[in-house]
């Protein structure tokens, strides 16, 4: 019995709807699993370099360097654009027309010389983070997955990136925030259930080998009195100027150096990676090892009091976030940010003695943060999310809008977007 040619059609489309609904699931499972993969090898290689320093504390003087050096050769000899965060070159690859285009920023090799580059950065004392590093995986991941159903590639790629971020964190809805906001810039309906489904489905992976966790720990620290709002006008403009002068170094530094040193930056990428690592080296030893790594462990216990990091911790990491920034290497900018954000709040709480400093270091994470990126509903919902702690939604809110706008004083654009216009000339074959 033959099949009306109508009915033929309809059992077509539907295999073919299953068909890509089998392959968006199972890449949205592989972005999952990579990025627990990739947080598990991130926490042992930072904790190998910090075993290392236990036995020979002046090692990182030669360690970190090298690294540095090595990892900047190695990424440019084998894995072209994998540099930095990561985050820039999804966005850029979202905004490119064509395949051949699209595979110079996000691809299979990649997504491998990601995970390998950051692993070296971490086990060489770097101040870098691997939540931006999972945001290329993903979307890479999910690239090469999309070539199966090329029409959808710009949303698998903007699926995957969110995903990363989703997995990385535990936090499925800042996942869902920060690809609207920061990587497409608007809410697509077409897309918007690609998103939702994997961050759903890379969060239950996530939640099946790590637990349900909350990244920095629940805390209930919240404002009282009126004494103790003051604190968040005071760390959203800080907050908000800091974080703009670090995008702002970052966008012009090695780039726009001028003079002979500029010249000399740009001709030995591997020299200049290795003047870095060496910054970094300095600015560990000056901390007393505080500033090595994400940050991560200075963070949480700067958030539940447990720690009282000095003075001297904030303006190292955040030099330190920069140096390992500007070397080029392979590295996010997210965890390192909200640790000097952490250390910031900290230091603006000495002011403010009255007021619980847990309360004053999420103002603060939430301040900076925002005033790097500018995205300030990604910046209070992610950090509310890592805590578990509504209660402090307005003050957050409050915060991340004040300092979105004082970083525009000094930054006229985010860094994730200022930086992928790089990577959009670089895809296109222009003179970057």
């Amino acid at each position: 019995m033959h099949l009306p040619r109508r009915h033929l059609r309809i059992a077509r489309l539907y295999s073919r709807r299953w068909q890509r609904r089998f392959i968006f699931t199972g890449g949205a499972l592989i972005v999952g699993l990579v990025a627990v993969a990739l947080a598990r090898l991130a926490d042992g290689a930072l904790h190998d370099f910090q075993q290392v320093l236990h036995h020979a504390p002046y090692a990182a003087f030669a360690i970190t360097p090298l690294g540095f050096g090595l990892s900047i050769w190695l990424t440019n000899r084998f894995f072209a654009n994998t540099g930095g965060s990561g985050i820039p070159q999804a966005i850029a690859a979202r905004e490119l027309k064509t395949v051949e285009e699209r595979r110079k920023l996000v691809s299979l090799r990649a997504a491998i010389g990601k995970i390998l580059m950051t692993l070296l950065g971490l086990l060489c004392g770097a101040s870098i983070g691997r939540e931006g590093p999972t945001v290329q995986v993903g979307a890479s991941l999910m690239f090469e997955i999309g070539r199966l159903t090329p029409k959808r590639q710009p949303g698998l790629i903007l699926a995957g990136a969110a995903a990363g971020v989703a997995a990385a964190f535990n936090t499925p809805l800042a996942g869902i925030v920060f690809a609207i906001e920061e990587i497409s810039r608007s809410f697509e309906t077409r897309t918007s259930g690609l998103i939702i489904g994997a961050v759903i489905i890379a969060g239950m992976t996530s939640l099946t080998f790590l637990g349900n966790y909350t990244y920095f720990g629940s805390t209930g620290a919240m404002l009282g009195s009126f004494d103790h709002w003051l604190c968040v006008p005071v760390c959203g403009v800080i907050g908000g100027l800091l974080g703009g002068c670090f995008s702002r170094l970052l966008i012009e530094v090695p780039r726009n150096i001028p003079g002979r040193i500029g010249t000399w930056t740009k001709a030995n990428p591997v020299l200049f990676a290795v003047a870095c690592g060496l910054g970094v080296a300095i600015c560990g030893y000056l901390s007393g090892d505080t500033i090595w790594g994400t940050g991560y462990a200075q963070a949480r216990s700067l958030v539940h009091g447990t720690n009282h990091l000095g003075w001297q911790f904030t303006p190292l990491k955040f030099l330190a976030t920069v140096l390992s920034s500007v070397s080029g290497i392979p590295g996010g900018i997210f965890s390192p940010s909200l640790s000097v954000g952490a250390g910031f709040g900290a230091d603006v709480a000495r002011f403010f003695p009255s007021a619980p400093l847990g309360a004053i270091v999420l103002i603060g994470m939430v301040s900076y943060f925002a005033g790097v990126v500018q995205a300030p509903i990604t910046s209070f919902v992610i950090v509310s999310e890592m805590v578990d702690n509504h209660q402090m939604l307005v003050p957050l809110m409050a915060a991340a809008l004040i300092a979105t706008a004082c970083s525009k004083l000094v930054c006229g654009e985010g860094v994730y977007h200022a930086l992928s216009k790089r990577y959009l000339e670089v895809a296109k074959g222009q003179p970057s």
